[in-house]
């Protein structure tokens, strides 16, 4: 282990995975936070838990790996954060991420956080060694951010100031309010219009199943179903939906049930 690497004394499993990376890893702290106003660095938090699949793939890839790991602390304070330890920090960012990037998260989350607010201004899940199925090859991005932010820091401040107005009104103050539906047809037409017609689900790939949407548009066939024009398109993008995952890699064929990814 190198002694830079800060884990070893931790009790969370997932954390301790890491003990032996050469990646200057520590803990969600006071320390790490402190050090990266003080040295002007950004952080880059990666949030997993043990069982999590790419979470593994990713730490062999990027984080045992001498070369990368010496990018990762010449430019960045790392933080790894274990969800099932602090799942309120990874509500936080992942609310963050899907803001940033309007797509899902997941894990392995990697965030890109400005050290003087803690707010992210860059982020996503799995990055590759190398560039493939869009993504971008994570050595790459980690130096392109670092040039970001030290080039472009009002533009840092600006999306992080953005996303604090934006969490304000996902909760709003309590007072006095008539509820409608409004939010409900809104959240309607965004599943729509990002529906994909050929392979069903919600973006482009990589995706995951997400029950919740799916239920809302089941809800919406059923609010109108005796009415005289029913939703029968929310009807049609949950059938095709189900249809595909069942007819794909993630179904168990054996067990039955459904993963959530192959």
């Amino acid at each position: 282990m190198t002694e830079k690497n800060y884990l070893a004394t931790e009790s969370s499993p997932y954390l301790l995975q890491h003990a032996d990376n050469p990646v200057e890893w520590y803990p969600w702290g006071e320390e790490a936070l402190l050090r990266a106003q003080d040295e002007n660095k950004p952080i880059l938090l990666s949030i997993g838990y043990s069982a999590c699949h790419w979470c593994h793939v990713m730490a062999h890839e990027s984080f045992e790996d001498d070369v990368t790991a010496k990018l990762m602390n010449e430019l960045y304070i790392n933080i790894k954060v274990d969800r099932e330890e602090r799942p309120d920090i990874d509500q936080i960012y992942q609310t963050a991420h899907q803001l940033l990037t309007r797509r899902t998260g997941g894990w392995p989350l990697t965030m890109f956080i400005n050290p003087d607010d803690q707010r992210p201004f860059f982020g996503g899940t799995y990055f590759p060694p190398e560039s493939r199925h869009g993504l971008p090859a994570f050595p790459e991005l980690l130096v392109q951010v670092s040039e970001f932010f030290n080039n472009q820091h009002e533009e840092v401040k600006r999306t992080g100031e953005q996303l604090v107005k934006v969490f304000r009104k996902l909760e709003p103050e309590s007072g006095d309010y008539e509820l409608t539906d409004q939010p409900l047809a809104a959240a309607r037409q965004m599943i729509e219009k990002g529906f994909d017609a050929e392979s069903g689900g919600i973006g482009s790939a990589p995706k995951f199943p997400h029950v919740t949407t799916l239920d809302r548009l089941l809800r919406h066939w059923r609010a109108g179903v005796h009415c005289d024009e029913p939703d029968l398109n929310a009807l049609y993008m949950v059938s095709l939906t189900l249809t595909r995952m069942a007819e794909g890699g993630i179904y168990d064929q054996l067990g039955g049930g459904f993963c959530r990814y192959s």
